[in-house]
């Protein structure tokens, strides 16, 4: 493709809004390697923290349907876990799997990258992605590269490898050129009316969303001091009111891992759980009691049986 068609992508401008005969709905993956922003994206389009960020790669495991409806669109954002290429243990290869089956699901595809580490583990998303159904290159983090010209070099060599329907690049944290990737979206979905209410958000529920939160605090807090082999398990969940009661096991590979979660004195648990129940308080719209501990299951990323009961 040439510098004026890749431009001439670049700088696609919406079409003319639709009447309300011409209200669009339908499913759209966001893929990639893991740690390019997929999940940030999500958050900054829909305007909240619903799937949970760290700069450690396999932080998103499960599929997650973010729901952002607009007066005459609804956006059904699934956002899935990095593609795995390396420890394929049990838990990675139940990752994979999730990410090829979304592919062959969703109306529309959002292939993220960053501008300035394209390599590889991009490259090998890059083959599975559907030859039948649009593909939308999605550059973040493109802020960093100060004059758009500079990317034209980058993704030129991609958009030779594969028939992408649009590229658009965005920075998802300041929430640069995000409009212009709806607007691309738009176009490709079917016209049909709302499936999920105005007001809905997801399809999970606040317990599956309590364990992410929590989750993500073990990841910011402990570093690469805690491998992945890190879940969290929601024991008991109670509502009263728009108070919660609820009780978490952060589950551990290995005994010597669990001193390093609770910290001299208990304060890096006590730390973890504080943010963990902040955030809660933020998404429910309420008070939340939350009581946590840490268990020790060994084996448990190679272990089906356990993968299932966490909920993979």
């Amino acid at each position: 493709m040439s510098k004026k068609k890749i431009e001439q992508k670049i700088e696609q401008e919406s079409e003319p809004g639709s009447t309300s005969e011409d209200f669009r709905c339908g499913t759209v993956a966001i893929v990639g390697r893991p740690n390019v922003g997929k999940s940030t994206l999500l958050n900054h389009i829909l305007g909240l923290k619903l799937s949970i960020t760290s700069r450690k790669a396999q932080t998103t495991r499960h599929r997650l349907l973010g729901i952002h409806t607009t007066e005459d669109t609804q956006y059904l954002f699934v956002d899935t876990p990095g593609f795995q290429q390396k420890h394929i243990n049990a838990l990675n290869k139940s990752l994979n799997k999730t990410v090829t089956q979304v592919l062959t699901e969703v109306d529309v595809v959002l292939f993220v990258i960053e501008p300035m580490h394209l390599g590889e583990a991009d490259r090998l998303v890059l083959k599975l992605l559907p030859k039948d159904r649009p593909v939308i290159l999605v550059v973040n983090k493109a802020d960093l590269m100060g004059d758009k010209g500079n990317l034209l070099p980058l993704i030129q060599d991609f958009d030779l490898e594969f028939p992408f329907a649009a590229i658009v690049p965005v920075s998802a944290k300041k929430n640069l050129y995000l409009d212009e990737l709806m607007a691309a979206i738009r176009s490709y979905l079917p016209v049909q009316p709302a499936i999920y209410g105005e007001d809905e958000l997801t399809d999970k529920n606040e317990r599956f969303l309590a364990a992410e939160m929590l989750r993500e605090k073990v990841f910011r807090f402990l570093g690469d001091e805690i491998p992945y082999a890190v879940a969290v398990e929601i024991e008991k969940f109670e509502q009263e009111g728009k108070l919660r009661r609820i009780h978490a096991a952060i589950i551990v590979d290995k005994p010597s891992q669990k001193p390093m979660l609770i910290g001299k004195g208990g304060e890096k648990l006590k730390q973890i759980s504080t943010e963990a129940r902040q955030d809660m308080e933020k998404l429910f719209g309420g008070k939340i009691w939350l009581e946590v501990w840490v268990k020790v299951k060994g084996g448990w990323a190679d272990d089906e049986r356990a993968l299932k009961s966490l909920g993979y």
